[in-house]
């Protein structure tokens, strides 16, 4: 009777207790917490599992852990020069990335600063590496335009995949650039740039959609990619005289050349006179002359009275006993006249045909025949028209020596047809430069032969004149050497 007594007592309190407030320690209160409607308070639910914002909490925590997790296993690096070595744990390497490019690419919440910090520091690990010392062959008599055999990164399974995680990091509309521009620094666009003088040319196209990116994305971070391209340029011209990604650099640089707001502010035209119009000095110019030209272009349809200081570079690095460079000079320069306009043009006319009328007269038929093709473009054929009372006497000589003298048959024709043409446009004036040439061929051929009198009676001279036979006494004999002796 009296455990049935306490065991009712029991009961009854330990329900009063739940019902009041004071019952917070109890193991049912505990367990069962009571809604502010129940309790009567207007402070804030408890934070507990089942509550909407502790579960979306736990579900952050738990994607940025997993996040964080995955990147992590992908910061190990692995020797693929032995393709059978650590095989498996490759390949899992190779799927998490994959499963990140997915991750990044499907995201619908912004990346964490945790998440960020992570990518970057495994983009480092993965890509930022010292390329070897490179063998250049010094064989004398092979083409300075002549690439060699591409080389193929062992590597390239895993980092093709790193760079696409990269890439979709920099255009994902859930990165943040105020957040991630703590960590896509300076330093980390130098190693980036860096990069760029790798052989595997399918890594260098990878780098040019990434720098572009970064420079589209990270406005930060514009002044130091272009100074630090410029120091790339430099030191390729001055320096070392061969980087594998100047093509590359320059391609990304057509488009960013092309949004420059105009007036063209002064440092933007000290890039193109110290850093671009110098890349016209090196012998491997060819391989990146398109995208060159292409920069210079732009630079011109932004502001044309350039096309004068581009075309004083072109003459001040124009090449001398190099005849295939020479030919993409002319090339270069037609397409410079294309966009120059009548004012510049008379500035440096005289500079310009002075060196025109030399490669007229080159040996080696195809640079006189591509010098002879500039008449044919009607911009500068209509410009020449207009200042021909200065040209005409410049190419005039030029054209003549190669109508008596020059070996080409197609160069002759071709010469012809340029005499021609401006015989129709001025008569009067070719016939006077015709009578002044031919003075100055009489005045010439009077020249070379007092000189060659001179030297006959130089030569009559020497042998009239008979040095006296002297002799000299012969050098007496060395004494042998006297060797001291011992007492």
């Amino acid at each position: 009777m009296w455990k049935q007594f306490i065991g009712k007592l029991s009961w009854k309190s330990l329900k009063s207790s739940s019902g009041g407030g004071g019952g917070g320690g109890s193991p049912t209160a505990k367990s069962h917490p009571m809604s502010p409607r129940e309790n009567g308070s207007v402070g804030k639910p408890n934070a507990s599992p089942r509550s909407p914002s502790g579960v979306a909490a736990g579900e952050g925590r738990s994607r940025e852990d997993a996040f964080i997790q995955k990147v992590d296993i992908c910061c190990t690096v692995y020797d693929f020069a032995d393709r059978g070595k650590d095989s498996p744990e490759k390949e899992r390497k190779r799927q998490v990335l994959m499963s990140l490019v997915d991750s990044i690419g499907a995201a619908e919440e912004p990346l964490t600063e945790a998440m960020m910090s992570a990518c970057v520091h495994m983009f480092r690990v993965n890509l930022f590496r010292v390329f070897p010392p490179k063998v250049r062959s010094a064989t004398v008599g092979a083409s300075e335009t002549e690439e060699d055999e591409p080389f193929f990164d062992p590597s390239w399974y895993h980092l093709q995949v790193v760079y696409e995680l990269l890439l979709r990091f920099v255009t994902s509309p859930f990165v943040d650039p105020k957040v991630a521009r703590k960590y896509v620094d300076s330093s980390f666009v130098s190693k980036l740039l860096d990069l760029f003088d790798s052989d595997d040319p399918r890594e260098r196209d990878c780098l040019k959609t990434v720098l572009h990116r970064i420079y589209g994305k990270f406005m930060g971070n514009r002044p130091f990619i272009r100074k630090a391209v410029s120091n790339i340029f430099y030191r390729f011209v001055s320096e070392a005289d061969h980087h594998n990604g100047i093509a590359e650099l320059l391609e990304v640089f057509g488009s960013v050349i092309s949004g420059f707001a105009k007036p063209l502010k002064e440092e933007h035209k000290l890039f193109l006179w110290k850093a671009l119009i110098p890349l016209h000095k090196p012998k491997t110019v060819g391989v990146y002359l398109p995208q060159l030209t292409y920069c210079i272009t732009q630079f011109i349809e932004k502001e044309p009275k350039l096309a004068g200081t581009v075309i004083r570079g072109l003459l001040k690095y124009w090449p001398v006993t190099n005849s295939q460079k020479e030919m993409m000079f002319l090339g270069e320069l037609e397409e410079v006249l294309e966009l120059i306009d009548m004012a510049e043009f008379q500035k440096c006319m005289v500079p310009l045909f002075r060196r025109i009328a030399n490669c007229l007269n080159s040996s080696h038929f195809q640079v006189a025949e591509r010098a002879l093709f500039l008449w044919n473009n009607e911009h500068l054929f209509d410009m020449i028209s207009q200042n021909r009372q200065v040209i005409v006497p410049l190419v005039y000589p030029a054209l003549e020596r190669n109508a008596r003298l020059h070996w080409n048959q197609s160069v002759l024709n071709v010469t012809m047809n340029v005499r021609k043409m401006f015989f129709d446009m001025d008569e009067r004036l070719l016939l006077a430069c015709q009578s002044n040439f031919q003075v100055e061929e009489e005045k010439r051929a009077a020249t070379e032969e007092r000189r060659r009198l001179t030297w006959e009676q130089l030569e009559r001279n020497a042998d009239a004149f008979q040095p006296a036979n002297t002799s000299f006494p012969a050098a007496p004999s060395s004494a042998p050497p006297v060797v001291p002796t011992v007492t």
